[in-house]
């Protein structure tokens, strides 16, 4: 067989790389898009442009955060875009002829109502601690900023989502 070229060994670094955080990458754009063909797009997008950008990306070991970023970054950005092109979905009606009265469905809904309220940062911030389990350190690497910024975002954001909870739980149901 023949040797491999210096392009084929860097498609081929590239792809390693990006297959092991697909899945991962997916539930976090799905934890802050709420929406499975949304995510998929934005990782789709993230992904080609992960590969536009792979050469500056020096330390390969840093690999998963820095297509954190990019990933995060395309899903505000869609987050963004989607505020400004307000529309109503008639399909996002419950599809049951009387609701699920568990505590746990309700509780799922009253959380993903309470954060389409949220601005895109605090969604992402919410996303990377709550869904994709990252520490303080590492969100503050995915968002490139400081650590004290870091906390000081998720801080905000959970006061900001305890109170859309609050304005979103009916009145008489018990949490």
């Amino acid at each position: 067989m023949g040797e491999s070229s210096p392009e084929q060994e860097r498609v081929a670094a590239f792809q390693t790389l990006a297959d092991r955080d697909l899945y991962p990458s997916y539930r976090l754009a799905n934890a802050i898009l709420n929406d499975p063909v949304e995510s998929q797009d934005a990782v789709h997008d993230a992904v080609v442009t992960a590969w536009q950008h792979w050469d500056k990306l020096r330390d390969r070991s840093k690999f998963e955060a820095w297509f954190g970023r990019i990933v995060v970054n395309t899903c505000r950005d869609r987050l963004r875009r989607a505020a400004r092109r307000k529309t109503t979905d008639l399909d996002a009606s419950p599809m049951l002829a009387a609701p699920d009265t568990s505590k746990e469905v309700l509780d799922r809904v009253l959380v993903e109502q309470a954060l389409q309220c949220l601005a895109p940062d605090d969604r992402v911030v919410l996303a990377l601690r709550h869904y994709r389990d990252l520490t303080i350190e590492d969100i503050a690497q995915v968002l490139d900023v400081p650590v004290s910024t870091a906390n000081s975002r998720l801080r905000t954001a959970r006061a900001r989502l305890r109170d859309a909870l609050e304005r979103s739980t009916p009145t008489g149901v018990k949490r």
